[in-house]
């Protein structure tokens, strides 16, 4: 069997029947998934999408949400039975979705741990609210990691070499703006958006209580990646983060969704580098911070929809254009064998 060669496959994306470049971020995104598969005729095999869900201790205070806390529950049993943005866009575009309790602060009928869809991973009902303490402790922090890098290696079993991650827990993305203002050393103004949907005054409550969080936890000094997820993490975002450490230690391709997911990987990247190789950015989330991790981490998303609902949803309208970059390397003439004059040779 002939060595994967990067310079193979760029020739051969070079040499299809359109001038050089055409595709753009197409051209790019296939080298990607021929290298990350070591193989010049790249293919996307049973696509998953993995949602993790779990709520915030800050969330029970309603500083930082305009929704009650209760919606995380809510939401996770509309995920399980089809009724979400994710489900709609998975059940288009062919992919698998499985829903995670990562620890969402409610007690699901034991009947659903039976659903195709769900996985029962609850480390407890929700973080500790991180004003006071830190939010997740060291033995639940090895949980989390333990429970996420099985569930990857459970779906890598399955033949899936492409994930998705999305999230849903109300407060989230409070812990990812903290997490975002400590690794890119903003100011937490710089990284908090409106979330859900907060506005006005109640935006101007989120900011200063984060800020007071910041100043709290010490967040303007560096801090050991697993340090930074015990004081303000969550526990969906400690799975992301370590899932995304085993699917890329498995040789998979990662979809990258939106600002928490994006937060969960700056994490992800402190502590093993070479993730990043194995990532592909769906698209630039409308949470205003998201953009400023995009460009902290030198990287250029597929889509640019205005989205900012979370759930996975970047992902799994991005995973159809993974297949595409791979349908053409796979599928489309070259100059040669269509017969058609390449003028620049």
């Amino acid at each position: 069997m002939q060595p994967f060669s990067v310079t193979q496959l760029q020739h051969i994306i070079n040499t299809k029947t359109k001038p050089l470049g055409s595709l753009g971020l197409l051209e790019s995104l296939a080298l990607q998934l021929g290298t990350i598969q070591q193989t010049v005729t790249p293919v996307i095999k049973v696509p998953h999408v993995v949602v993790f869900a779990a709520d915030h201790g800050i969330a029970a205070t309603g500083k930082v949400n305009p929704f009650p806390q209760a919606v995380t529950a809510q939401m996770v049993l509309n995920f399980v039975h089809g009724g979400a943005a994710i489900n709609v866009f998975c059940k288009q575009n062919n992919l698998s979705l499985q829903v995670v309790d990562a620890g969402v602060a409610y007690d699901f009928d034991t009947s659903l741990e039976q659903h195709l869809h769900f996985i029962a991973a609850k480390v407890a009902h929700g973080t500790a609210n991180y004003e006071q303490q830190q939010a997740i402790t060291p033995e639940q922090l090895t949980q989390c990691f333990d429970s996420a890098a099985a569930i990857v290696q459970n779906i890598y079993r399955k033949g899936c070499n492409t994930i998705g991650f999305g999230e849903m827990g109300i407060g989230n993305t409070s812990s990812a703006a903290l997490i975002m203002s400590n690794v890119l050393q903003l100011p937490i103004q710089a990284c908090v958006g409106s979330g859900t949907g907060v506005v006005g005054e109640q935006l101007q409550t989120k900011i200063q209580t984060l800020t007071q969080v910041y100043q709290y936890h010490q967040l303007q000094q560096a801090i050991a990646p697993e340090l930074l997820l015990q004081r303000v993490g969550g526990f969906e975002i400690a799975m992301i983060t370590a899932a995304i450490i085993e699917a890329a230690a498995l040789g998979m391709t990662i979809v990258i969704d939106g600002f928490i997911v994006t937060a969960a990987l700056l994490v992800a990247k402190q502590m093993q580098p070479t993730v990043l190789q194995h990532c592909v950015f769906a698209h630039c989330s409308n949470e205003q911070g998201h953009q400023k991790m995009l460009d902290y981490l030198n990287v250029i998303p597929l889509l640019q929809l205005q989205l900012r609902l979370g759930e996975g949803t970047g992902a799994a309208l991005a995973i159809p254009l993974l297949r595409c970059a791979c349908a053409f390397v796979n599928e489309m003439a070259s100059f040669e064998s269509a017969g058609v004059s390449n003028v620049a040779e």
